[in-house]
């Protein structure tokens, strides 16, 4: 006994200081998208032109609108961009509650609206999630598993995963929801019990990412199912997940 707990003094506090402070991230990190509009040519087009999942519009002569649901985080755009108009920050809150909010207009940056009410009674303090591959690559999949471990220790926040969707309060579904998938999705949907949520993660569950629009996909899990929460990236960063999940429940005050 006493090793044990001189090799725990030894070793330290492992988990991350977030929530309480803010998280550090590697420099190569791709967050939220930063436009600089007084850099940008009148009709250049040229970050819209390498996207691979024509996330990026223009919207007049110096306007834009990116969707955030798409947006592989590649950073094709801004090395395209040649006037240093496009980059992407470290900004890693990025989640929002509606498909429509993370449509990105100048400067915008998604905001997650809390549970409230009953809702918020009932999951505030304790989530149970059964997490649904639909047909991923398992990138997704793999950060979202991050978060169990003593790094991010979910479980200090009420959030766990549970096997069965008879015992969850919601689904975490990650993959484009290929045809395949289709009838499993729903038939997990319909096992949980109200009242449920539904939490999207990556760029394949919201818009069906890369194979958007391919026969083989529903573009995304918002074909069957209603969405409470929508959590951009390819992959996302498990501090975006962590961040977007923790807002949802009301545990964060946002500046």
């Amino acid at each position: 006994m006493l090793k044990i707990l001189q090799a725990r003094i030894r070793q330290g506090h492992r988990t991350v200081a977030y929530p309480r402070g803010e998280p550090v991230l590697p420099p190569r990190f791709q967050g939220c998208p930063h436009f600089d509009a007084g850099r940008c040519k009148a009709g250049c087009t040229a970050c819209a032109e390498v996207c691979p999942t024509d996330c990026i519009q223009r919207t007049g002569r110096d306007g834009w609108q990116l969707d955030l649901g798409r947006c592989l985080f590649c950073g094709a755009c801004a090395r395209a961009c040649a006037a240093g108009a496009l980059t992407f920050t470290q900004e890693y809150r990025m989640a929002a509650r509606t498909r429509g909010a993370l449509l990105l207009d100048r400067d915008s940056v998604p905001k997650v609206e809390a549970l409230r009410g009953a809702m918020q009674n009932i999951f505030g303090r304790s989530l149970k999630l059964r997490q649904v591959s639909a047909g991923g690559c398992n990138a997704c999949e793999a950060d979202v598993n991050v978060l169990g471990t003593i790094v991010y220790d979910l479980g200090r926040f009420g959030i766990q995963f549970v096997a069965s969707p008879r015992h969850a309060d919601g689904l975490l579904i990650t993959g484009p929801v290929t045809r395949a998938m289709e009838l499993a999705l729903k038939k997990t949907w319909d096992a949980v019990p109200e009242p449920r949520l539904v939490i999207v993660v990556g760029a394949c569950a919201i818009s069906g990412g890369l194979y958007r629009d391919q026969a083989e996909t529903l573009n995304g899990a918002g074909a069957l199912v209603p969405v409470d929460l929508f959590i951009p990236g390819c992959p996302p960063h498990p501090m975006t997940i962590l961040d977007g999940l923790l807002q949802l429940l009301g545990r964060l005050k946002r500046p």
